[in-house]
């Protein structure tokens, strides 16, 4: 029977399989968009939409656990300016993209896992590369 056995395990201790969640979470907040196995991807999903559920109720406390589970960088990020864009949206915080290709070594399916209003949040941030990058061509031409 399989009563309470739920989560994949990964052939890897508890510890082990904590760590990989952290870290995979860590660098979705990051990135906003990662590539990796397709049964990984299934299981951060489940992670981040949690901690993004913590971080929509805005308060000290939920910082707190937040930065008890992920590092400093991705707890702020996540808290300050990912929990605010997805304030009004229920659920669904994430999407997974199956590609065609496969990993070299295991041959297993490989995935895409992204935020969902991901064009949103890098908007601000292209339109300032954009303008950064139009002030050093402009510095570069004086300079010459």
């Amino acid at each position: 029977m399989k009563h309470l056995d739920k989560g994949r395990k990964f052939h890897r201790t508890k510890d082990q399989r904590k760590a990989l969640h952290k870290s995979l979470a860590a660098n979705l907040i990051l990135r906003e968009r990662i590539k990796t196995t397709l049964e990984k991807a299934k299981e951060t999903k489940i992670t981040v939409e949690k901690l993004i559920t913590i971080a929509k109720k805005q308060d000290i406390v939920s910082l707190r656990n937040l930065k008890k589970k992920l590092p400093e960088k991705a707890a702020n990020k996540l808290y300050y300016e990912i929990a605010p864009v997805f304030n009004e949206r229920k659920g669904g915080y994430t999407r997974i993209i199956k590609t065609s290709e496969k990993r070299i070594r295991d041959s297993s399916p490989l995935a895409i896992l992204e935020l969902v209003d991901r064009p949103l949040m890098t908007e601000k941030k292209e339109e300032g590369e954009v303008e950064n990058s139009e002030k050093k061509q402009k510095e570069g031409k004086l300079n010459k």
